[in-house]
């Protein structure tokens, strides 16, 4: 049986504003334990950015910048690489692979936000499946 994105993917995606702070985002990411969080870009419908742990690490600590004075529209990535919710899981991870990413949004034919998906569900889905 071939498993697909929308059996694993993670709904409904927490989404904050560009305007939030930093400290904003990590207190919601550690209260949620999730390392990454969707930005919704309000000039742009169903425009979207995403910030993860890795850019909180290298973006404000490694630069030394203060979380409380940053937004996350500063930092986050803004040209995001997608996923299909009927890729199979295969195809997700190599897509992963291909742009060196952990955290991939999963858009609908419209680009509408219908979850995420990351390493850890791929993760899960090995063990769980026995990939």
């Amino acid at each position: 049986m071939i498993h697909k994105v929308r059996e694993w993917m993670s709904s409904p995606v927490i989404v904050i504003d560009k305007d939030s702070s930093v400290l904003y985002a990590l207190k919601l990411m550690r209260k949620r334990n999730i390392h990454s969080l969707v930005i919704q870009i309000d000039q742009f419908p169903n425009e979207y950015g995403i910030i993860t742990s890795t850019d909180i690490r290298d973006k404000i600590f490694a630069t030394d910048k203060n979380p409380a004075e940053t937004s996350v529209g500063e930092i986050m990535s803004q040209s995001i690489i997608t996923a299909n919710p009927d890729w199979d899981l295969k195809e997700c991870s190599i897509e992963m692979q291909k742009y060196n990413i952990h955290h991939m949004p999963v858009v609908d034919s419209s680009n509408n936000l219908l979850g995420i998906i990351s390493v850890t569900d791929l993760f899960i889905a090995a063990e769980e499946i026995g990939w």
